[in-house]
């Protein structure tokens, strides 16, 4: 159980360990940084393009997106994080964000400043690799959603993403018995999968009927793990996580 110290870190630090091995000095290091918390509502923008932000955002409770809108006002949703993440680590080194982040439910947040992390990695040069390694898991992430949008039947698609959240979800200790909370309305899962909501609503219905799926208002029970995969084409290779 994370201590008083740790409680605002922990889940980055297991983030980052589902996939990349901390020494007990580097967590430690981890959970002596100095993070401002804020709690926001949802459906608010926390990262807008443009910004030049001066801090990153750790995603401590909630669900988050990355988003672009089309000149018309369309959105699309790039990605879903989920507590431990980071989503805007990349503003450690790009000046100006081309993206939008929101809140899809209530969250919390914890930022934390660049001077911190800069300060982090000169005293321990290896954390570098750790938070190196989150944004190409980040990029192989985006590359299988472009997959799974361009490629996959609606049917998949939905499948794919809900696999894909058990297994992330499950990395942060936040998966029981297969069940897990998804506060993402089906607009929202609509912008996620270039479907419309209509559609969403069919295609959750098809996996409930079959079977896939047991839904109660926000939570999701997943009663057969391998046929859900098998209808999401689902390879978890592209996580990259130690162990599924």
């Amino acid at each position: 159980m994370p201590t008083a110290l740790s409680a605002h870190t922990y889940l980055m630090i297991r983030k980052i360990e589902s996939n990349y091995t901390l020494t007990a000095e580097e967590k430690l290091a981890l959970q002596k940084l100095p993070v401002q918390t804020v709690d926001v509502k949802s459906n608010q923008d926390i990262v807008k393009m443009g910004d030049q932000p001066t801090q990153c955002c750790l995603l401590l409770e909630g669900f988050s997106c990355v988003y672009k809108l089309t000149l018309e006002g369309k959105r699309q949703i790039m990605a879903l994080h989920i507590p431990g993440d980071m989503p805007d680590l990349q503003s450690l080194h790009l000046q100006v964000i081309d993206i939008n982040i929101a809140s899809l439910s209530p969250c919390k947040l914890g930022f934390i400043q660049h001077h911190d992390l800069h300060l982090l990695f000169e005293h321990h040069p290896r954390l570098i690799n750790s938070f190196w390694h989150e944004t190409l898991v980040d990029a192989s992430i985006f590359r299988e959603w472009l997959l799974n949008v361009g490629q996959r039947e609606g049917y998949s698609r939905i499948a794919h993403v809900i696999c894909e959240l058990l297994l992330r979800l499950k990395a942060v200790g936040l998966v029981e018995d297969n069940s897990f909370h998804m506060p993402i309305s089906q607009a929202e899962l609509a912008d996620a999968t270039g479907m419309t909501p209509v559609h969403v609503n069919r295609v959750l219905q098809a996996l409930r009927n079959n079977g896939l799926i047991i839904t109660n208002r926000r939570q999701i029970t997943i009663p057969d793990w391998q046929k859900l995969q098998e209808a999401g084409g689902f390879d978890s290779l592209y996580l990259h996580l130690k162990s599924d």
